[in-house]
């Protein structure tokens, strides 16, 4: 069973709202946090949140704070990004991944400290 799936990417005018729906494999819910993670052209992979699995404590970035939330349902095995007043910058392909350990304040945001990654999902923003 493939660890994560992404969906939820679209194309979307400013200050529309998308839900973004990370599928999580019962092995992978086993792991650390979950974490969403974009990549626009020819800019490097930004951390966008991380849940932590275990405590559901939350980490989002000062660039999407107050407009992005993170959340998850274990029961469905899904971890969601809401994400609310949308913008061309946020434009980018977006993916969710699996840390297998912690803690996850202050690393969260390192891709290298990640096992698994989903395929991505497109987002696109028009003005």
């Amino acid at each position: 069973q493939v660890p994560l799936v992404e969906s939820g990417g679209s194309l979307v005018q400013s200050g529309e709202s998308l839900n973004l729906t990370c599928t999580v494999s019962p092995d992978t819910l086993n792991y650390h946090s979950i974490g969403w993670f974009r990549q626009a052209p020819g800019r490097a992979r930004e951390g966008v949140s991380c849940l932590s699995l275990g405590t559901g404590s939350t980490y989002t970035a000062d660039s999407v704070k107050g407009r992005f939330t993170i959340s998850g349902d274990n029961a469905k095995k899904t971890v969601y990004l809401q994400m609310n007043d949308l913008n061309p910058e946020d434009t980018a392909i977006y993916y969710c991944a699996a840390r297998p350990q912690g803690p996850d304040r202050g690393i969260w945001t390192h891709s290298d400290s990640y096992d698994y990654w989903g395929q991505g999902t497109q987002v696109t923003v028009s003005s």
